[in-house]
């Protein structure tokens, strides 16, 4: 009887669970029939860009709008935002565009592919207004090319120039009794120092200081030339913290004006000639994205447009990572296409796996045999991002670009003591010889094993090295000299020969376009968005799985839990990434 309850509620539960999919697919087929394929953008519309927006290279899927929602839709791409404000040039139901200028989350790069297109929208004549409440300094940039720009009068425009801080993890290590094993190539490649420092490296705050200053240098000027104000004013402002109200931004000619939003919006109703009683028709991206057809997809040609975000990773990887073997396929597919004229490869990566990176560098290299590969550097593309892209045709990068890093390190964390003195758990076991558990985490490694593992890396180092020194067309000894793990801005990547030319995504595919001796082309995206059944049923699996996990060894077991699988996924693997999450306020 037991048997038969028992078999009975799992074939109730399964029963259950098999009716909410297929309500919620029934749903989403109904409401893909009842939704109009295009919302109606109307006339005398204002688009409406909100920096506070993270644009991540691709659309971020939100699977509300494929259920019919009326004000739910996909966050759009980068390359997607900096299309449609172009296409919003020839639209003659946008007027102008309305900036909301609050938070910034986006990257330096993506901040001036933005800036690029606003800049050139505002050849047609079309107004651009911009408006913020707590103005940051990343959406002062975007935001400052406005014809007029108001703060809140009781808000606040942030100008104090720009800082960034690391987090040092030795001491608490040293607490814990946990031995970080740390093996790395390069003086600058500072990856490590969190582990193995209590605060930075004096090779670190040298690129730091240089990558802030380069930064700092072109909010500077920018603000100079849209302004009107000189940079040693600027200067004088950020260093004396001359702003410190909405009003003194209003002084040194920051801002236009002071208004609240209302009259603000009162303002354009007046451009648009409409009562100052009637709705604003503003356009938000992803409805807009929606509503026209933005992107080149007739032509005779292809050109491959190949996103490559997230982290470098060996095997297929997750949304959001370049896993080695879907981006060799990828690469291929455009290779073996011959209706592909040219390969357009988007990097946004600080880098990851050696061997990853290696094996995607092969495929660009091959590809390169067959027709013309050319790269776009996003907000980062970096060590293995470096090392997989060197081999092209041609770099673009923007000004705000973190590049170079070329580098390489490995931690191999000794837990014994941890195990032992903390949690009170040993290990033992049998062996056939004396390294074959050189990778555990259970014991610390031997000095000959130490010299093993460093000889590896110092050959791993070697070989990126080389990488770039044949695509790069440059000596070993002048490669050693700018490599060491040192990061650089996009401008002195152009100027150090790490990349050919300061460009948008735009002027990539331009380049790439002239290249494949083509002008009648269709721009081919890809990887292609999953599925909403696929993306659904994966976040579920997901989430159930860490929510199973976390009730059967609870809070503080999840957290330990969470903790050592990042440990994990870093022992025995040789990295060529970033040498740090770079945050600048």
């Amino acid at each position: 009887m037991r048997g038969f309850f028992k078999t009975f509620f799992a074939a109730f539960v399964a029963l259950i669970v098999f009716a909410v999919i297929a309500v919620i697919i029934m749903i989403g087929v109904v409401g893909g029939l009842l939704t109009p394929s295009k919302p109606e953008i109307g006339s005398k519309a204002v688009l409406l860009v909100d920096l506070s927006v993270d644009y991540k290279e691709q659309s971020q899927d939100n699977p509300l709008s494929e259920l019919g929602s009326d004000d739910q839709y996909d966050v759009p791409g980068l390359y997607d935002v900096v299309r449609l404000i172009h296409h919003a040039k020839q639209d003659s139901a946008i007027k102008g565009i309305y900036i909301k200028c609050n938070s910034n989350p986006n990257g330096f790069a993506s901040n001036e592919e933005i800036r690029s297109a606003l800049i050139d929208f505002k050849k047609t004549g079309k107004f651009i207004y911009a408006y913020g409440d707590m103005i940051t300094q990343k959406a002062y940039y975007v935001a400052q090319v406005a014809d007029k720009m108001y703060c809140n009068p009781k808000g606040d425009l942030e100008w104090k120039g720009f800082a960034t801080q690391m987090l040092f993890l030795k001491g608490a290590l040293q607490k814990l009794e946990i031995e970080p094993q740390i093996f790395y190539a390069g003086k600058f490649k500072s990856a490590t120092e969190p582990l193995r420092e209590e605060k930075m490296t004096e090779p670190n705050k040298i690129q730091l200081t240089e990558l802030l200053n380069d930064f700092y240098g072109r909010l500077l000027i920018s603000t100079a030339q849209t302004r009107g104000v000189d940079t040693a004013i600027l200067r004088k402002c950020a260093n004396e913290q001359l702003i410190r109200r909405a009003q003194d931004a209003l002084d040194y000619k920051l801002v236009d004006g002071l208004k609240y939003d209302d009259e603000v919006k009162d303002e354009i109703r007046d451009l648009l000639k409409v009562d100052h009683h009637s709705y604003l028709n503003f356009i938000g991206l992803g409805k807009y994205a929606k509503g026209v057809d933005f992107k080149q997809t007739t032509g005779k040609d292809k050109i491959c447009l190949i996103y490559a975000e997230g982290d470098v990773v060996d095997g297929k990887g997750e949304r959001e990572e370049i896993g080695s073997e879907t981006y060799r396929w990828l690469i291929r597919k455009a290779r073996f296409d011959k209706d592909v004229k040219a390969i357009v490869l988007r990097v946004n990566s600080g880098g990851g796996s050696s061997l990853a990176s290696e094996n995607i560098w092969r495929e660009v290299t091959l590809a390169r045999k067959e027709k013309p590969v050319v790269v776009s550097f996003g907000d980062v593309a970096a060590s293995g991002a470096y090392y997989l892209s060197c081999n092209a045709d041609s770099i673009f990068a923007m000004p705000g670009t973190i590049t170079g890093s070329i580098g390489v390190f490995s931690v191999i964390p000794n837990l014994q003591s941890f195990f032992k003195n903390k949690l009170g758990v040993t290990f033992d076991g049998v062996k056939t010889s004396p390294g074959a558990d050189m990778l555990s985490v259970a014991r610390p490694l031997s000095p000959s094993e130490r010299t093993y593992i460093q000889n590896e890396i110092d050959t791993i180092y070697h070989d990126f090295k080389t990488r770039v020194s044949d695509g790069r067309k440059r000596s070993m000894t002048y490669i050693d000299s700018i490599a060491q793990g040192r990061v650089w801005s996009g401008t002195l990547g152009l100027s150090l020969g790490l990349v050919d030319r300061i460009g948008t995504l735009q002027d990539a595919i331009d380049c790439a376009a002239r290249m494949g001796k083509t002008s009648d082309y269709r721009i081919v995206e890809s990887p292609e968005p999953k599925s909403f059944l696929d993306r659904l049923l994966g976040n579920y699996k997901k989430s159930a799985g860490m929510k199973a996990v976390k009730e059967e060894i609870g809070e503080e077991g999840f957290r330990t839990y969470t903790m050592m699988k990042k440990v994990k996924a870093m022992v025995g693997v040789t990295q060529a990434k970033l040498p740090f999450d770079l945050t600048i306020e």
